[in-house]
């Protein structure tokens, strides 16, 4: 047991004492967020430049009513002339696109004729806008048509918005759910990454040790599976300091975010002078409105699990990574191993983007965080939508109970494989080596 601490104690001060460790533990959670707003500021930059339209009408049936000027989209009303006459000039003027709403006495088949011509691939953000306007214009025109009176129709129509809830009277909403599918998603997402990530250190760590003859002094005074589960323990360690720290800084960014970006409900303008006060008034308000939903998630519950997740997840996975680097000689010779590792991890997260979002609840998504490969990932997604305890327990249950059986399996192939050099083994004398 003195043995197994000193080589826990070796590899956690070897991981964390790392500059590039101390640089990226630090820095990571300034690099998300900044990410995060580079993203959003290269979004609007990119679609900042405002758009000239051309608009060729053969009836002026879509008036200037129906496409006004914006921020981001000017319109230009061409005269009559012909179609290439049209292109011809949008060309010439390096208009951004050119919309063509062709004579016809059926607004039906209209619509079905009316061509965007553009220089390059357009933008299908524009274009969706653009149907919808002439949409609600030939609508009215139809109603106008139809002799029915637009105004009523438009009084008669009623918004429905459910009110969400669960028997025992839990309130929820549209909006809780999607983030809830966010934070679920993300959760899962990272989670694999990190498992990839540390179980790749301790594999590297392995082959290193065994390439430098390193492993032949150690071994001679600790058993192969001390040392085995020194390195997965260590690194264990290692990584969860690194998310206690990122869990602290991560706390002291939202506190920032809360209480000095003025994004409360004070601070939501009750009244618009001007569309563009309005706007700005919306969007502090959804701000605001995310806010306090993330609130109302069990944030505590989740970073709590996802720790306990993740050191499950990682000890079952760094065991076959530990197995895996004893057995070959360098990295390059791993790949032959990695892909039937990898595939219980990406089916996770592929189950947790196709059935989680879809029912988290349903006989797939609860099939799958029980099985141990792919729970970690699946499970993660599901808590924010509220998961029964018993299917926590029993899940946690399995999981360490397989990691105890792995880590038995890869103990037989890492005790054979630390000392073998100078031959690529093959899956038949992997499995030789268990029976050793």
């Amino acid at each position: 047991m003195k043995k197994l601490k000193l080589i826990i104690q070796r590899e956690f001060n070897a991981k964390v004492r790392n500059k590039s460790f101390i640089i990226m533990t630090f820095l990571t959670p300034f690099i998300m967020v900044g990410m995060v707003f580079l993203v959003a500021y290269l979004s609007k930059a990119n679609d900042n430049s405002a758009k000239t339209v051309a608009v060729l009408d053969a009836e002026n049936l879509i008036g200037k009513d129906a496409l006004k000027d914006s921020e981001s989209t000017k319109y230009v009303f061409l005269k009559q002339v012909d179609l290439e006459a049209a292109k011809k000039e949008a060309e010439k003027k390096d208009y951004y696109g050119l919309l063509v709403i062709p004579k016809n006495d059926s607004l039906e088949l209209l619509a079905k004729n009316i061509q965007f011509f553009s220089k390059k691939t357009p933008n299908m953000m524009l274009v969706e806008s653009l149907e919808k306007k002439i949409e609600n214009s030939l609508r009215n025109e139809k109603l106008k048509r139809l002799g029915l009176d637009k105004e009523k129709i438009e009084k008669a129509r009623i918004k429905t918005n459910f009110k969400l809830a669960t028997y025992s009277g839990e309130q929820s909403s549209k909006m809780l759910n999607g983030i809830k599918i966010a934070f679920g998603s993300l959760g899962g997402y990272i989670l694999m990454m990190f498992i990839i990530i540390y179980g790749n250190s301790v594999m590297r760590s392995v082959i290193e040790e065994k390439t430098n003859r390193i492993i032949e002094v150690i071994i001679s005074s600790v058993k192969p599976f001390q040392l085995m589960m020194g390195k997965i323990i260590g690194n264990a360690l290692a990584g969860l300091t690194q998310f206690l720290i990122w869990g602290i800084m991560m706390f002291i960014l939202y506190s920032v975010a809360i209480n000095f970006m003025g994004i409360t409900p004070d601070s939501i303008p009750k009244t618009g002078v001007n569309p563009q006060q309005m706007e700005i008034a919306n969007q502090v308000s959804k701000s605001n409105d995310i806010l306090v939903i993330i609130q109302q998630l069990p944030i505590l519950k989740m970073g709590i699990l996802f720790v306990i997740y993740f050191l499950g997840g990682y000890l079952l996975y760094s065991s076959l990574y530990a197995a895996i680097g004893a057995a070959v000689d360098s990295e390059t010779d791993t790949q032959q191993f990695m892909l039937p590792i990898l595939l219980p991890l990406i089916l996770g997260i592929y189950v947790g983007f196709f059935t989680v979002i879809e029912d988290p609840h349903g006989t797939v998504a609860q099939v799958f965080s029980f099985v141990p490969f792919t729970s970690p990932v699946v499970m993660l997604m599901r808590i924010p939508f509220g998961v029964p305890l018993w299917q926590q327990i029993v899940s946690l249950l399995i999981l360490f109970a397989t990691f105890m059986a792995t880590v038995w399996f890869a103990a037989k192939i890492y005790r054979v494989g630390i000392l073998m050099y100078g031959k690529k083994p093959t899956y038949k004398e992997l499995i030789k080596w268990l029976k050793y």
